[in-house]
């Protein structure tokens, strides 16, 4: 048996997923997110730490008692205190977040001969998967440009297309349903891989920005019954409602309007999605709207 037949077999823990996919001294970002009692608690720490028993017993409490458990996919800077683009210490991963076509779109991931064999696929919810590949010398931008390129060649998430993305953790319930359903992570590869490796084409105009000027000249749709300012303000709830930091999203927000806004109009954005949230979704506490997460657990159950 081959190291990656072996591998397809192995089923990890939570655990053994986080010490598989990380250092043990890089600082990774845990997400717990309640969407019932519109609690986001995100804890910045050690893979180790995030794996040991500790930890490991605290994501079990809040899980069972309706959080969603998620993990970010790149390492942060020793001293990060936000998940944000410029807290990223270095690209350890790429991904793909598979949530229309059900086991064909999977299907046609690995038979495809753009991309390698992953090194994870996570069965996040019924049909529904998240790949991970383990990757090394990228840059952010090359490795944003190859996420956006693979979501379109794939069908993929588009929104699941930058570096600070959080993906499920294995081993935990998805509360989205009225059954539980616990995510599950099979190993596929051992390899890391490097952007030649992905046979896709991106390039310096792989940009949303860029992508939804030229369809726009290309295609001639009816109008939109929603105005550019409202779109950006539904963008803002859906980025704070899944745990998005506030200030990335704001920066996100600015950086795909330009010049074509006043100084403050993502700020203002943000604050008013944080607001309906609070108000009607009760996504975000009104405590949790202009802080920064703590970066431990304030106690073990």
């Amino acid at each position: 048996m081959t190291p990656v037949e072996n591998a397809t077999s192995l089923a990890p823990s939570a655990s053994e997923y986080i010490l598989d996919t990380f250092e043990p001294t890089d600082r990774i970002a845990m997400l717990v997110l309640n969407r019932d009692f519109g609690e986001t608690i995100q804890r910045i720490t050690g893979a180790q730490k995030a794996a040991s028993p500790e930890f490991q017993a605290w994501l079990r409490y809040k899980n069972a008692n309706g959080s969603d458990i998620y993990l970010g996919m790149n390492p942060l800077r020793q001293d990060a205190a936000t998940r944000t683009k410029e807290e990223i210490q270095t690209i350890r991963h790429v991904y793909l977040d598979l949530d229309q076509g059900g086991p064909e779109a999977l299907q046609s991931v690995e038979d495809s001969s753009a991309v390698p064999k992953p090194n994870y696929v996570l069965t996040s919810s019924p049909g529904k998967f998240q790949v991970v590949w383990n990757v090394e010398g990228m840059g952010l931008d090359e490795a944003e440009s190859l996420l956006r390129a693979m979501a379109r060649e794939f069908g993929g998430d588009p929104a699941a297309t930058d570096a600070t993305r959080v993906l499920r953790l294995p081993g935990f319930a998805n509360k989205k349903y009225e059954t539980d359903f616990y995510v599950e992570a099979r190993k596929e590869s051992t390899e890391t891989y490097h952007l030649r490796d992905f046979k896709l084409h991106i390039d310096s105009q792989d940009s949303p920005r860029y992508n939804h000027r030229n369809r726009s000249r290309r295609e001639s749709p009816q109008p939109s019954s929603l105005s550019q300012s409202e779109h950006d303000w539904a963008f803002a709830k859906r980025a704070l409602a899944r745990g998005d930091a506030p200030e990335e999203v704001i920066r996100r927000i600015a950086d795909y309007r330009g010049g074509e806004k006043q100084p403050n109009y993502a700020r203002y954005t943000v604050e008013k999605a944080q607001l309906d949230l609070q108000r009607g979704g009760a996504k975000l506490q009104p405590s949790e709207r202009n802080t920064a997460p703590t970066t431990e657990p304030s106690h073990e159950p």
